[in-house]
């Protein structure tokens, strides 16, 4: 029986990626801020028959973080699989706001490197090195196709964090070469669960467990996008009524 950890686990791609490794028998251990939303999607879990806990902690907070994957461990066993796929809330983007690329400054990049690029090195150190003693595992990070593969001008402050994060998976993926375990970055440029059947969270879930089957890519690119998304900005989920 395997562990997966999703942390930045939410309502939609978290839940659909959860379920799909869940149907193979895979152990789930759930991670963000919210208790009753992680629970929600606990509860959706339970008919698999797999084990499928929560684990609160903001990514923010990296002794909690820390907490939060070893309560994880203890729980359910080691950790085989992390998928880590962090998002701001709206009261996030309220205090950190997206800017736009001639508007940068150093204290726009900050909050964005914490929640994506450092969140990110700290949850993969946590489980790395056990993954490299038991010569196996799974590491998949996402982020918005703006990390690289895609120009989104009007959110380059969390570029600048994804794009660094989405460099570090790219070299990792080159580094555990032979070593058993596999890095893989994914880069979703559709806005999930509002457009056709490529951003529907399932069919992004299968996606996921192909990469971790196949364990040779070292980045997926999910493209749904309309033709203008410039204009169109956000998600609605990220975009208060």
């Amino acid at each position: 029986m395997s562990t997966l950890a999703i942390v930045g686990a939410g309502p939609q791609l978290g839940r659909a990626i959860g379920r799909r490794f869940a149907v193979e028998g895979v152990d789930v251990a759930l991670i963000a801020r919210s208790r009753t939303t992680l629970q929600a999607v606990a509860d959706e879990l339970s008919d698999t028959g797999v084990r499928a806990e929560v684990f609160p902690a903001d990514v923010t907070d990296r002794p909690a973080l820390h907490a939060a994957l070893t309560a994880a461990e203890e729980r359910l066993g080691p950790i085989d699989i992390l998928e880590y796929s962090p998002a701001p809330s709206p009261a996030d983007l309220r205090r950190a706001p997206l800017v736009e690329a001639t508007k940068v400054t150093v204290d726009s990049v900050l909050a964005q490197l914490d929640l994506y690029l450092l969140g990110g090195v700290a949850a993969v150190q946590h489980v790395l090195p056990g993954m490299l003693e038991r010569g196996t595992g799974t590491i998949i990070v996402s982020s918005g196709a703006g990390s690289g593969p895609v120009i989104a001008p009007h959110v380059a402050n969390v570029q600048i964090a994804t794009g660094g994060m989405r460099n570090w998976i790219l070299n990792l993926h080159a580094a555990l070469s032979g070593t058993g375990v596999y890095a893989a970055h994914v880069a979703i440029a559709a806005y999930i669960g509002q457009g056709g059947h490529d951003s529907q969270p399932q069919t992004i879930a299968d996606a996921y467990w192909r990469l971790h089957t196949g364990r040779t890519e070292a980045e997926l690119v999910i493209q749904d996008l309309p033709d203008d998304y410039l204009d169109r900005g956000l998600a609605d989920k990220f975009v208060e009524p």
